[in-house]
């Protein structure tokens, strides 16, 4: 769909938490994307308006994208799949939603369901222990 030019992308390494041992210590291996959506020329408007829909708490109140990818052991790698993220919320975003236009049940679909629930009562009714009546 709309592809996103590297100039506007913003990326910074910073330290991974968790299991890793002394090689998580010392190497920057995360990355975190930044994509400023209201400035960005390569967005139109409604796109826009449905990123920032879409990427909910991702999103800041300045109208950016914050991706944090820690997935993978090297930096290049959670670059690459940041990025890819970023592209799918995007293509996710260009897509135009469909707008259902309501209609009215027709009479013979009234009937039909009428007519199930009043099957449906006497299959029912039957399987009551006999002697009892309300």
């Amino acid at each position: 769909m709309t592809a996103i030019p590297e100039s506007e992308l913003e990326r910074r390494g910073f330290r991974a938490g968790g299991r890793g041992g002394q090689h998580v210590i010392t190497v920057s291996t995360s990355v975190q994307l930044r994509f400023d959506v209201i400035n960005s020329p390569s967005l139109s408007q409604p796109v826009k308006e449905r990123l920032l829909k879409l990427a909910g708490s991702r999103a800041t109140q300045a109208g950016e994208v914050l991706i944090t990818a820690v997935r993978f052991r090297t930096q290049e790698r959670n670059r690459a799949d940041a990025v890819e993220r970023l592209q799918a919320l995007v293509d996710e975003a260009s897509v135009k939603p469909v707008f259902r236009v309501p209609t009215r049940p027709t009479r013979a679909s009234k009937e039909r369901r009428l007519e199930d629930k009043a099957k449906r009562a006497t299959i029912k009714s039957g399987r009551s222990k006999p002697g009892l009546t309300d």
